[in-house]
């Protein structure tokens, strides 16, 4: 338990240490978001604020945010917003918590489309709205639909919208993938649920417990959401489209294969930091 009165520099040390001890990789970085997320005040900067004292009410919401890091709550969650690409944008349980795997299909999906184009853009499973505001804020003339089967996500990504500026050219919808949908679109985007049901219960416990399975679990094989959306995509493409999609870990051949079949071509693969295959651009014939 960290008191009131303690200094912020100090707090920040105690909490670091604590969570090193509970085995949490990011400790230090964890411990200042949190401090400053109960505080109001970063613990990491120079000079008389981080010797603040913690009153009480900030001391009290330390401790609580505390247990829920050692109990391996997300601090995303905790902070209810993660950064992505250099925005905030704003989560509920509803929504994935963007991840750094997913900056591949960003850069793909601008290198797709012109900075001058007035692009239509489709975000199939948008959650938070994460890559299609992305896009529309590197792309200022570009427009956007997001599609989600979730009402609480879709809640998200319009306050994200908003509060990001990009209201007027971002608009959302419930739906079903491409299901009933119309074109054209000149960039279709996803970031599908790919992990084959059986390794669900499998994974990381921050992942697991805390991320919305909707968007997680992919299907017996992994590639249930892929078949859905190349399925209807070309379509959807005004002549000269692109499509990029996330992939996980080993699913380029696979989906490479699927979105063969759908009548797509491969115009090019990117792999993230870790050189890993991670976003996979498609376009029609």
């Amino acid at each position: 338990m960290i008191e009131a009165g303690t200094p912020l520099r100090e707090a920040r040390k105690r909490l670091a240490r604590a969570f090193a001890e509970a085995g949490i990789a990011e400790a230090e970085l964890d411990a200042r978001l949190i401090v400053r997320h109960a505080s109001g005040i970063d613990p990491a900067h120079p000079g008389r604020a981080a010797d603040a004292l913690l009153d009480v009410a900030s001391a009290g919401r330390l401790a609580g945010f505390a247990e829920r890091r050692i109990a391996r709550e997300p601090v995303a969650r905790i902070l209810g917003e993660r950064e992505f690409h250099g925005l905030s944008f704003a989560l509920n349980a509803a929504c994935l918590i963007p991840r750094d795997d997913t900056e591949a299909v960003v850069s793909a999906a601008l290198d797709a489309t012109p900075r001058e184009c007035a692009a239509r853009v489709l975000d199939l499973g948008t959650g938070p709205g994460t890559i299609l505001l992305a896009i529309l804020a590197e792309r200022p003339l570009a427009r956007g639909l997001g599609i989600d089967l979730s009402e609480e996500a879709l809640a998200a990504a319009r306050a994200n919208a908003e509060a990001l500026g990009l209201g007027a050219r971002a608009s959302f919808a419930a739906g079903d993938w491409t299901t009933g949908l119309d074109g054209p679109f000149d960039l279709i985007v996803s970031n599908p649920p790919y992990i084959p049901s059986a390794d669900c219960e499998g994974l990381d416990r921050e992942v697991r417990d805390h991320d919305p399975r909707l968007a997680l679990d992919g299907g017996v094989d992994g590639l249930g959401a892929y078949r859905a959306i190349l399925g209807g995509s070309r379509r959807l493409l005004a002549p000269g489209g692109a499509v990029a999609l996330e992939l996980g870990i080993g699913q380029a051949h696979p989906v490479a294969a699927i979105a063969r079949e759908a009548g797509l071509n491969i115009k090019a693969l990117r792999s993230d930091l870790a050189g890993i295959p991670r976003a996979l651009v498609l376009a029609a014939p």
